[in-house]
């Protein structure tokens, strides 16, 4: 390797004879090649430092690792000090700027003061779409415009769980004790920096090596302080929280734009409401319909006119699209926009005049939207109203006529849903009630009302109708799209319901319908809700795309997302796509704002690589919401370890099974060693352990009481006991088919089955994943 700047200065004799002996550090060795007067290999690095056996061995590792991490070129006869950018190296996704990723080498000369170099990357569609915190290898060079990098594959994240609490041991040491349930060791801290026994923090790996020392690079603060465990989720997923001053002060300008009825449609004096949860900041719609004489109805769902405030090209779009949407914590949100635009100037608001983009739809007698158009207009709310107010004044009878409206529009909107039939799934929603301190006050199931399917549907009708606008123009769409299952979905489902005793054709056609009217049939709750969530595991994740695959749920052809553009980056996509297609441009600002508020060249030209990053940020903020819930969850049971719980098995594997408490959600693992003396078999297709003496079953949909054995706040992780092992309690779900009794099987269960990593060390004596278990060791 010949060093990364020419000017060498040659090693004397004397300098030769005074070099430390023993296996050289990376900074050593990065010394030695600068100072060498020849080609220095790895010969001459073991001779330099007086090697020998497995000092050689280890040294030949150690100069892999630093090729890899780009100190060094990696040439076997000679090897040279990199001064620039390696031409193949890991890269790390530091930004996403106007829908571009932005990279940095991960591993930096750390004698180098200059800021490491930004590349541009250039996506390959065979490559999912890039976000910030993304690690790639990547083939790099330098041009007229600055460095460019071409990803050669994506690499696992290297800092994966590495945010814990700061722990200390009898000898002095500390430790970093993991947040994520999936990961069960503490790992060794080497530098602990500020840090303080007790304090939660994000770590790096100081090696390569999953066993080595960790350091500290960020202190977040009291773990179990309240408001905390929305910061965990956010530290751990990367969720950017921080708003720039160049943001703030763009929407500080935008404030101040002119919002006249001259160039907008004037709706002010028609009473449209807003329907809304109680504690609800950002009100994206408001709603208003009036029968048409002919047994069907005139509506008008109104939604905030973003797309007049955050124009491409800005700060605020950057940041806008780097977020993708808002995230909902119990106790706080994270918001796609500053609080003064999504809080206060886009949010529809009783009695203030608000900027929107009005869909005008018919509805006929038959609940069909027969007609639409989009207008960009000026409202003022007749009232922000709660989903539970306006559930009671409708209850009651004695409702105002708007409301009464609203109701039967809806009717015939449900009476057309019917017909088409899309996928029914009640599955319950977890509400965390906190107080002004945060401190957990209750944690329900949230209650579905028909003021919530009022509103939903009336969403969907605007939905399908900007959709199909921009069809009708040839316009780019941003479609939300929920292809029908896989085959290899339906082959599984089949399987799991063969042991249940059912049957699934599929030589027929697959249609929402069809699952419907398999869970019609069943008149046992809890069964149903065994199928449910079988008919949910069979689906396939909606995501964004600028091609028409249809929605499979909601058994619609067309289907974009318009309706919520404070808190979701593809509704302002098509808000823009609609300004465009129908001409609804607004005079250009005299402020230092973009001129247009339209689609830009790179909305277009950019729009896959824009509703891939998206998809991917929606599924960050559903995982980090998850997280949260399940730590909220742990935290309210915290205090109740050692009572018994009525429970469901939600999932079974080798290892034990996972349980929920029914009415208030929150997995939890019963080990396979907690199950008495006997060995248990693990049928794959059933989805159940079978004890091989007792013949004792517990499957998926069982019920049985458990006892609460821990629940760890931090990790959101719970751990159930069987209060007694012989089986008595359990209360079977299903017309189970017996399953012949099964012989060892050496390969453990399949990846991806969704079992937390946790659990395979936690739950086993003995192999994780083989179909036999010993529930304990025979003496």
């Amino acid at each position: 390797m010949s060093p990364a700047h020419p000017h060498m200065a040659r090693m004397t004799k004397k300098n030769k004879h005074r070099r430390p002996k023993g296996l050289p550090s990376k900074e050593q060795i990065l010394e030695f090649i600068q100072t060498s007067d020849t080609p220095a290999g790895k010969r001459e690095i073991a001779k330099a430092f007086g090697l020998k056996g497995q000092e050689k061995i280890a040294l030949k590792k150690r100069l892999k690792d630093m090729a890899e991490e780009g100190l060094i070129d990696g040439k076997r006869t000679a090897y040279h000090r990199m001064g620039g950018v390696p031409k193949v190296t890991v890269l790390k996704i530091v930004a996403i700027e106007d829908g571009e990723p932005v990279a940095e080498p991960e591993n930096w000369a750390p004698d180098n003061k200059e800021k490491p170099p930004r590349l541009m990357v250039k996506e390959s569609k065979k490559m999912a779409a890039l976000k910030r915190g993304d690690r790639i290898l990547a083939r790099n060079e330098e041009t007229e415009r600055g460095w460019r990098a071409t990803p050669m594959k994506k690499l696992p994240a290297r800092t994966e769980g590495l945010m814990g609490v700061v722990e200390k041991d009898g000898s002095g040491n500390y430790w970093l004790a993991p947040v994520d349930k999936r990961v069960r060791d503490s790992a060794p801290i080497g530098d602990v920096g500020e840090a303080k026994e007790g304090e939660l923090v994000l770590a790096e790996r100081m090696g390569k090596s999953a066993r080595s020392k960790v350091k500290v690079v960020e202190v977040i603060g009291d773990p179990l302080a309240p408001k905390a465990f929305s910061l965990i989720a956010i530290a751990k997923h990367g969720i950017p929280h921080i708003f720039s001053q160049e943001t703030i002060a763009e929407a500080e300008r935008a404030v101040d734009l002119p919002l006249s009825p001259d160039h907008r449609e004037d709706l002010r004096d028609i009473p449209i409401v807003a329907i809304d949860p109680a504690d609800a900041r950002d009100h994206d719609d408001a709603i208003w319909a009036e029968p048409d004489g002919k047994g069907g109805y005139c509506a008008i769902i109104a939604i905030a006119d973003v797309s007049y405030y955050v124009r491409p090209g800005g700060a605020l779009d950057r940041e806008a699209r780097k977020r993708g949407n808002s995230v909902y914590f119990p106790d706080r949100v994270v918001p796609m926009l500053p609080e003064v635009l999504s809080a206060d100037v886009c949010s529809l608001k009783q009695d203030v005049d608000r900027a929107a983009m009005a869909c005008h739809i018919h509805i006929d007698k038959d609940g069909k939207v027969s007609d639409w158009r989009f207008t960009r207009a000026i409202v003022r709310l007749a009232k922000n109203i709660a989903y539970e107010d306006a559930q009671a004044a409708i209850d009651a009878g004695d409702a105002p006529e708007y409301l009464q409206n609203l109701w039967g529009a809806w009717k015939l909107l449900f009476k057309a849903r019917q017909a088409r039939d899309p996928l029914d799934l009640e599955l319950p929603e977890r509400q965390v009630r906190l107080n002004d301190e945060g401190v957990i006050e209750e944690i329900a199931v949230r209650e579905r009302l028909d003021a919530h399917r009022v509103v939903e549907d009336f969403m969907i009708a605007a939905n399908v109708a900007a959709a199909k606008a921009l069809e009708a123009k040839a316009a780019p769409v941003v479609y939300r799209v929920h292809e029908q299952p896989s085959r290899e979905k339906l082959l599984a489902f089949r399987e799991y319901l063969a042991t249940q005793g059912k049957k699934f054709a599929l030589g027929q056609v697959i249609t929402p319908g069809l699952f419907n009217r398999m869970l019609k049939d069943i008149a046992d709750p809890a069964e149903k809700a065994l199928i449910m969530e079988a008919v949910l595991r069979s689906q396939t994740q909606a995501f964004y795309g600028p091609q028409n695959a249809g929605h499979f749920g909601l058994s619609l052809g067309s289907y974009a997302h318009f309706t919520s553009p404070i808190r979701r980056y593809a509704d302002l996509l098509v808000h823009r796509a609609l300004v465009d297609a129908y001409k609804l441009e607004q005079p250009k600002p005299k402020l230092d704002l973009p001129d247009t508020s339209g689609l830009s060249d790179r909305d277009r030209t950019a729009l896959h690589q824009i509703t891939d990053a998206i998809s991917q940020t929606e599924r960050r903020a559903m995982e980090a919401e998850r997280d949260t819930i399940d730590r909220y969850v742990a935290a309210w049971l915290s205090g109740r370890v050692g009572e018994t719980f009525d429970t469901r098995i939600t999932g079974v594997q080798g290892f034990g099974f996972f349980a929920t408490i029914e009415k208030l959600g929150g997995d939890g693992l019963v080990p396979v060693s907690t199950l008495g003396r006997e060995y248990f078999s693990y049928d794959e297709k059933a989805q159940k352990l079978i004890g091989e003496s007792s013949g004792t079953e517990y499957a998926v949909g069982d019920r049985l009481k458990l006892k609460l054995a821990e629940a760890n706040a931090l990790t959101g992780a719970l751990k159930f006991e069987v209060p007694d092992s012989d089986g008595s309690g359990i209360e079977p779900r299903g017309n189970r088919v017996r399953a012949k009794k099964r012989t060892h099987q050496k390969r453990g269960p399949k990846k991806g089955t969704g079992a937390p990593r946790q659990a395979h060390a936690q739950g086993r004596r003995g192999r994780p994943g083989n179909i036999r278990h010993q529930g304990r060791k025979k003496k």
